[in-house]
């Protein structure tokens, strides 16, 4: 492999949010953290010599976005995912959830349901709460080992008058990838019931093997017409701390609403080294990446054969996508406070627990996969024993 994601990178004592709360989040510096979702693999030398050089010229102002920038993300789409997007659909954020807050707050109004499909990504219920907006909480069905859309529970809220919907595809955190066939129904449901939708993609580019990320968006022009796109190079590429992000947007009026509110709030404009690394990605990192994916996709293997020697009691959900293992660990009847217990201060690992993710994740536990194997039997070694200390007790 000509990248090495075996290298273990020090990252304690580089004011790292994964790295460097343990003892302020978990009790213990000491704690293995395989929780929060950027990587332990360096990004693609290609990212790295462009920042650096960047950096090299000493100053460091207000930025503009440059063609090169907007004619790297639409190449980036046409080629990997086949979706063709105007220059004039995208908008620049600092991140994805701020997209979200900001799309909730500008197409619904205080006290409108917002549909979101749990156990999911734990900010999707601070945009809809904190906009003063109601929460429609339809869950995933997990069946035979894999989730499935709750088709009559959607309806039922559309039919109520919900007004948007928040769709997580891929889905955080039970790694679901959606297919072409589920998204036309759930598309169908919205246009029936003039529901709008937010499609969260951050993770679409990491999908495994016979499976493939489709844009909502693209699936058809009266898609696109209901929908904000919001995407990022930080999942793919390991770049989250840059904050860098952009929507795709293709209706004029929604466009509109979402620009408005965006220089309301003064933070449409692009980070200093964000361009250049997007720029980098982009056109010089596939081949970076497909090695990550072939890399964590062992990682997911090795996860799931460890669980099944080690701890068959606990059940993991095979992702199809994202650097994301959602494992069942209900077996072991802990509530939240004492599954973090058992691994903060028993196991001395962190990984997330699933009460945080909505109805039906209590009992669930997310860990990241996107570090060096050592790492991860490491972590789950650790995890291994003491649940067969718990077991025994």
């Amino acid at each position: 492999m000509k990248f090495n994601m075996d290298e273990q990178v020090s990252r304690r004592g580089t004011l790292s949010f994964k790295w460097d709360q343990g003892e302020a989040l978990f009790g213990d510096s000491e704690v293995l953290p395989l929780w929060v979702a950027d990587m332990d693999f360096k990004c693609p030398p290609a990212v790295i010599e462009a920042l650096t050089e960047r950096a090299k010229q000493g100053i460091y102002g207000y930025t503009i976005r440059s063609r090169e920038y907007v004619d790297a993300i639409i190449g980036w789409f046409q080629k990997r995912h086949g979706w063709s997007i105007a220059p004039s659909w995208l908008t620049d954020s600092p991140g994805v959830v701020p997209s979200l807050s900001i799309a909730v707050e500008v197409l619904t109004e205080p006290g409108d349901e917002v549909i979101l499909q749990s156990p999911v990504y734990n900010p999707f219920y601070n945009v809809i709460v904190k906009n003063g907006r109601k929460l429609a909480e339809s869950p995933l069905l997990l069946k035979n080992g894999r989730y499935e859309m709750d088709y009559e529970k959607l309806e039922m809220f559309m039919k109520n008058g919900a007004k948007l919907l928040l769709l997580c595809n891929p889905h955080n955190p039970g790694g679901r990838v959606w297919t072409k066939e589920e998204l036309q129904r759930l598309g169908a449901l919205c246009i029936k019931y003039g529901v709008k939708v937010v499609s969260d993609e951050i993770h679409c580019d990491l999908v495994f093997h016979q499976n493939r990320h489709i844009p909502f968006a693209s699936i058809s022009q009266q898609f696109a017409d209901i929908t904000v796109t919001c995407l990022a190079p930080s999942k793919t590429f390991n770049i989250p701390g840059l904050q860098t992000s952009f929507t795709v947007i293709s209706n004029p009026e929604l466009r509109r609403k979402f620009v408005n509110r965006m220089e309301t709030l003064a933070i449409g404009e692009v980070n200093f080294f964000g361009p250049v690394a997007t720029i980098a990605a982009y056109q010089e990192g596939a081949e970076w990446l497909d090695s990550v994916l072939e890399y964590v996709h062992g990682n997911v293997e090795f996860a799931i054969a460890y669980f099944s020697e080690h701890m068959p009691q606990l059940k993991p959900v095979r992702p199809e996508g994202t650097y994301l293992l959602w494992v069942d660990c209900r077996a072991l009847g802990l509530g939240s406070n004492e599954m973090k217990q058992l691994m903060y201060q028993e196991a001395k690992i962190a990984f997330t627990e699933g009460s945080i993710y909505g109805t039906g994740g209590e009992g669930f536990l997310r860990i990241n996969l996107a570090c060096p194997r050592q790492l991860l039997a490491e972590a789950l070694s650790r995890f291994s024993s003491a649940v067969a200390a718990k077991l025994g007790s």
